[in-house]
């Protein structure tokens, strides 16, 4: 459910914020809707003020969203998962992590952290919107009844606190890829002590509630509803989603007893540290033609990975004599230790970015690849079964 490309928009503790260009066409929709209908009844001002009131609803909607998966993010970083970014798009926000949570206890941190910002945001709204409400409670700005106006302000607060309440009313759904889900997912996993029952059960629950909202969105476009096209949508998103947790719970099962070790290449091609640019390039970009290698010292420990783009950059800016160790990436997400479960490869980033993973001991030192082609092999009879 990731956009395949994004624009950044900011940076926030670090962690990169983009949006993909189906976020656009929700900005403008919901400026339109609330200037013309929400905001228009509820203030009854001039339009110029119904626009601007518009503008800053859509735009706090938004940063709702981020704040959300902001407390996604923090709560990950705090049990040592490194975060990619965080993207909007048109049906919300996702925070992507580098690796799944590994416990119970990490994925229920991580799942409930979002909510719980959302509901912090709906009380600050609520406690403000009740301080500033003359004409009225803040139910009567929230839920604006007919004839009902108020000022711009408390319109704009009554919006922000019902939409994070319907965020939150949504989220804590108990079905996957819903926070509600993950929480589930992280109560089961606690109860049974197996991530993929958890993951089948509440992938299971998550294609049952998308069901749902397809036969909603279904009878509101039947009768006339504009949102019931972008429900059926919505709809089919979630069962996408919850469909692929229902088949890695069934395959997680199945291969749960492999390991990284049982797969991987225990003779990869490596490049030791100190060799020059130049023999690098001659001696293993250009024999083996493969775009990157791991790179070890002479213990074997695992440093970090060496492209033959970066290579062939510096040969040309005129320093072929530069040690490997000098340009290496570091950060790739492409370690995993050698006895991890198989499974655990089928959620990892580096797989997908660079087409292998570099296995390791306890200790760093490097034992072995781990290819895309060896995990199909392997999940080959699991697939079949």
């Amino acid at each position: 459910m990731r956009p395949r490309q994004n624009l950044q928009l900011a940076r926030v503790f670090g962690i990169r914020i983009g949006v993909s260009y189906s976020w656009f066409f929700v900005l403008f929709f919901l400026i339109y809707w609330l200037s013309q209908d929400y905001f228009h009844e509820l203030i009854g001002g001039p339009q110029s003020t119904d626009y601007l009131v518009a503008v800053a609803g859509a735009l706090g909607y938004f940063a709702s969203l981020v704040l959300h998966e902001l407390g996604h993010a923090l709560a990950a970083r705090r049990v040592g998962i490194p975060i990619a970014g965080i993207d909007l798009w048109f049906f919300g926000g996702l925070a992507h992590m580098r690796r799944e949570p590994q416990s119970a206890g990490e994925e229920l941190r991580i799942a409930a952290a979002g909510p719980a910002v959302t509901l912090a945001l709906f009380v600050l709204c609520a406690v403000a919107g009740t301080v500033l409400s003359t004409n009225g409670s803040f139910i009567d700005v929230a839920l604006p009844r007919q004839n009902f106006t108020t000022t711009p302000a408390l319109a704009l607060i009554g919006w922000l606190g019902f939409i994070n309440a319907m965020l939150f009313a949504f989220n804590v759904v108990p079905a996957f890829p819903l926070d509600g889900g993950r929480i589930a997912r992280g109560l089961i996993w606690w109860r049974t002590g197996d991530r993929n029952r958890a993951t089948h059960a509440t992938g299971r629950s998550g294609q049952g509630f998308a069901l749902l909202v397809g036969l909603l969105g279904l009878w509101a476009f039947a009768t006339g509803s504009s949102f019931g096209l972008l429900t059926m949508v919505l709809a089919f998103f979630l069962y996408q989603a919850a469909g692929a947790a229902v088949l890695q719970g069934a395959l997680g099962s199945r291969i749960k007893d492999i390991t990284v070790a049982d797969i991987m290449d225990r003779e990869p091609v490596t490049i030791p540290a100190g060799l020059s640019l130049l023999d690098a390039h001659e001696q293993f970009f250009l024999r083996y033609r493969w775009p990157w290698f791991a790179v070890v010292d002479p213990a074997r420990h695992f440093l970090g990975v060496v492209r033959e783009q970066r290579v062939d950059a510096e040969i040309a800016a005129g320093r072929p004599a530069l040690p490997v160790v000098d340009v290496l990436e570091e950060d790739l997400p492409v370690r995993i230790a050698e006895d991890q479960p198989v499974e655990s490869l089928l959620r990892s980033e580096g797989l997908g970015r660079l087409g292998a993973m570099v296995a390791v001991d306890e200790q760093g030192v490097l034992q072995g690849v781990v290819t895309v082609g060896a995990l199909r092999k392997a999940l080959r009879p699991a697939s079949a079964g």
